[in-house]
């Protein structure tokens, strides 16, 4: 099996001395190609610093990180933007659309900051398949949470990224919305796409293929095909512990 993305002995370490914070502590793992995998843990445990060094959003201390092949570790800052426009998705929580541009310029702006044409078709039937090709013209104040999160799910589709990564995607959306955007995460895998995401939701989690806790920065536990109880029945164990 191959992996879109890995991570080897890597550590992350904010401050010195008395404030030193080891966000990341000699962390080892593998998002395996064409999988989902769901990263959980405590307030503090290092979820977002991982999915940020794994992502080249943020550089690591110590250790390696290969993504889509690709070492990461030493790339400079040019390369690592090269590589965030044109191989990474990202789906944030709060959406990050641009208010002045419609749901259509949104969807084609990674295309226009990567020095490409888009090409109007593709980008009216990414939106389409999101359920919005009827809302092309809308800005994002015109468009409910769900929908806005659909546009942003599309922004990040529009380059074919070899991982789409997600920080809390459905943390700001209602039940209704919630499924409708696991749905179309579902849907993606299923058609090879790499997908790591950070949730505190064990709903979310348990529509990945895997998932992930974190404590202290360090791997403590996983699980396979997790149902919603197993989910929530670890992640309490480790508020507990903390």
């Amino acid at each position: 099996m191959t992996h879109a993305v890995e991570l080897r002995a890597v550590h992350r370490v904010y401050g010195r001395g008395d404030t030193t914070i080891r966000a990341l502590d000699g962390v080892d793992l593998s998002f395996p190609t064409g999988t989902w995998t769901a990263v959980m843990g405590p307030s503090g445990s290092g979820k977002s610093t991982l999915l940020h060094c794994a992502a080249g959003l943020e550089r690591v201390t110590s250790g390696a990180v290969s993504l889509a092949g690709q070492d990461i570790t030493g790339a400079s800052d040019g390369e690592l933007t090269r590589l965030r426009r044109t191989k990474i998705g990202f789906v944030f929580q709060s959406f990050n659309l641009m208010g002045a541009l419609t749901a259509e310029q949104n969807v084609a702006l990674p295309l226009r900051m990567a020095g490409q044409r888009p090409d109007r078709r593709k980008v009216r039937e990414i939106l389409a398949r999101v359920g919005l090709g009827d809302r092309l013209k809308h800005l994002p104040r015109e468009l409910s949470g769900g929908q806005q999160q659909r546009v942003a799910l599309a922004r990040a589709m529009i380059t074919r990224p070899a991982v789409l990564f997600g920080d809390e995607p459905t943390g700001a959306l209602d039940t209704g919305s919630t499924r409708v955007v696991l749905g179309l995460l579902r849907e993606l895998v299923e058609e090879g796409q790499t997908i790591v995401v950070v949730t505190h939701d064990p709903a979310a989690a348990a529509s990945a293929d895997q998932v992930l806790f974190l404590s202290d920065g360090r791997i403590v536990d996983g699980l396979n095909s997790p149902t919603v109880h197993q989910v929530a029945a670890r992640l309490a164990q480790l508020e507990v512990t903390v």
